[in-house]
């Protein structure tokens, strides 16, 4: 196992031959293998890395510790729906009047999800796990016709995180048998505004309908990041002495 000059000192070479504007070396092949990183490594630990982690253990546990709020049930992912995704998708929702906008509904990928929320207290460093990416809310509007598209790409994706007031029935082979927003079925003609992640916004996650939006609204700033948005909904609960709860309820059933 490498130790930390080692790996120090491997990066400083490669730097020094690729960054050279002078270098005459030119990258002919790649050649990649899998590393399984498992509890053989604990068996045998690497004291000068364990020395300069140890460091910086405390200033992480201050940072990830502090409480932002409290769950009041156990809270996981799962397609078709879930408690946690409705409940994310619905914090966008609950997000979009400081942006002062008002969506119809709202988009959160599952694959987006990277941890469960536990029963009880929780921190920062918990939210962190849950969205550790970059993501940020932004805004779009779709035509009735493109929404369409859009919840027959999320049937055929298995199910996403979708907001309160969204209806939709797959079939056994993921095709989007019934739609409604709200009660009402969705109009080809008419327009919708729709909250999601500007990463989902570019088309990504097999969600390329989203592509066509238009009037889009991405708020750049560090705060507009989701997972800080996550965190100012379970504050404002901890401050009503509420504890943070969601439930599965028929938003999206297959059949």
């Amino acid at each position: 196992m490498l130790n930390i000059k080692q790996i120090i000192s491997g990066a400083i070479v490669t730097v020094a031959l690729f960054g050279s504007c002078h270098s005459h070396y030119e990258m002919t092949s790649i050649q990649r293998t899998r590393i399984l990183i498992d509890s053989t490594y604990d068996r045998q630990p690497d004291r000068a890395a364990m020395r300069f982690i140890a460091k910086y253990e405390p200033i992480v546990d201050s940072m990830m510790s502090p409480v932002v709020g409290y769950a009041a049930t156990d809270m996981m992912v799962k397609q078709p729906e879930s408690d946690l995704s409705n409940l994310l998708a619905d914090i966008l929702i609950w997000a979009s009047k400081a942006f002062h906008e008002t969506p119809d509904f709202s988009v959160y990928n599952m694959g987006g999800i990277r941890a469960a929320i536990s029963k009880g207290k929780v921190t920062y460093g918990d939210v962190l796990d849950v969205a550790p990416f970059e993501n940020k809310i932004c805004f779009m509007t779709l035509s009735g016709a493109k929404v369409i598209e859009l919840f027959q790409q999320i049937a055929l994706l298995g199910g996403e995180g979708v907001s309160h007031g969204v209806s939709l029935v797959i079939s056994a082979d993921r095709k989007l048998k019934q739609l409604s927003i709200h009660g009402k079925k969705v109009d080809p003609s008419a327009s919708y505004r729709l909250a999601t992640l500007d990463y989902l916004g570019q088309g990504n996650d097999g969600m390329t309908a989203f592509k066509a939006g238009t009037n889009l609204v991405l708020p750049k700033g560090e705060k507009n990041n989701v997972r800080f948005l996550i965190m100012d909904y379970f504050r404002e609960k901890m401050d009503k002495g509420e504890q943070v709860t969601s439930r599965v309820e028929g938003r999206i059933v297959r059949e």
